[in-house]
């Protein structure tokens, strides 16, 4: 009982400073002991695993350098390939559109041609070819072309189409 009793009567002030000077101390002899051991050329185990932990750290740093250095110049091939992509695209379309445009000049003045000769045409051809003018128009315009080719053949045609609505197809 008289141990709990003096246990009580101990100055907790004075115990912290001395327990912060012995951990201070005991880091100093600890920093010597460290600096002896280097100063030898001897390694213990806890300075290999800092060493070897070093070098990890460093060689870690190296291969992200890299790999960053990798991806940049994988970004640039991508954004190249990219490029050529959208190029071939754009080539495509181009020739899309030529097509088209072509296919549609030609079946309008291939229509002419036999509205011209006088060959049979019934009301809805008429019409599919003036819906199809309309659809070549606006390609055009979309395209920011100009029409020169069909209009004579779209003259024709519509005069055509005028005469046989007045005579009742």
């Amino acid at each position: 009982m008289n141990e709990i009793m003096e246990m009580t009567q101990i100055d907790y002030l004075s115990v912290f400073p001395a327990m912060l000077a012995i951990l201070a101390g005991t880091k100093a002899i600890l920093s010597l002991f460290e600096w002896m051991i280097h100063k030898l050329g001897l390694e213990t185990k806890w300075m290999r695993q800092r060493r070897e932990e070093h070098e990890l750290l460093i060689r870690t740093s190296q291969n992200l350098t890299a790999l960053q250095t990798q991806h940049e110049h994988d970004m640039k091939k991508s954004d190249r390939r990219d490029e050529e992509i959208s190029s071939d695209i754009k080539k495509l379309t181009r020739m899309f559109v030529d097509k088209e445009i072509d296919d549609i000049r030609w079946e309008i003045n291939n229509f002419a041609t036999n509205v011209s000769e006088g060959k049979p045409c019934n009301k809805d051809s008429f019409k599919h070819c003036i819906h199809i003018y309309e659809k070549y128009e606006q390609i055009l315009a979309e395209n920011g072309l100009e029409n020169g080719e069909v209009e004579i053949s779209m003259e024709l045609i519509n005069d055509a189409y005028m005469r046989r609505l007045k005579e009742g197809f």
